[in-house]
């Protein structure tokens, strides 16, 4: 996937979370918190994909989103950064949570936010494993 490529998958993926989430965005400061966690792992997936299409496959657990935007050893393919800053925590304040292989996406990864509540498995959870 070429970097140009790259750069428009992350901005349709913005602006239609942005389209979809506008409503929810004006009804006060810990909604408006729910899109920009979904904005930023659809974001980070756009970038996930362009790690695996460089490196022909994810980033393993031990080397986290960090492999996103610092070069982990022993990858001569590596095309990034795929971000241009480390990826940061959630709107929350908690760091997300990514595993690969996932528990739900066993043949990628999984990433998630604990949500408003910050607990690990509550309803409340934005991850890429369900529908919303």
């Amino acid at each position: 996937m070429k970097p140009i490529h790259v750069v428009i998958l992350v901005c349709l993926v913005v602006l239609l979370a942005i389209f979809v989430c506008w409503p929810r965005v004006s009804i006060g400061p810990v909604s408006a918190k729910i899109p920009q966690a979904i904005t930023d792992i659809s974001a980070l997936g756009v970038a996930l994909g362009a790690f695996k299409a460089d490196n022909g496959r994810y980033p393993t657990t031990a080397e986290g989103l960090a492999a996103l935007s610092t070069a982990p050893s022993g990858l001569p393919n590596w095309k990034g950064p795929y971000i241009y800053r480390p990826a940061g925590n959630d709107p929350w304040g908690n760091p997300y949570v990514y595993v690969c292989p996932g528990k739900h996406n066993p043949d990628s990864y999984d990433l998630h936010s604990f949500g408003p509540d910050g607990k690990d498995g509550t309803a409340d959870d934005i991850d890429n494993w369900t529908q919303r």
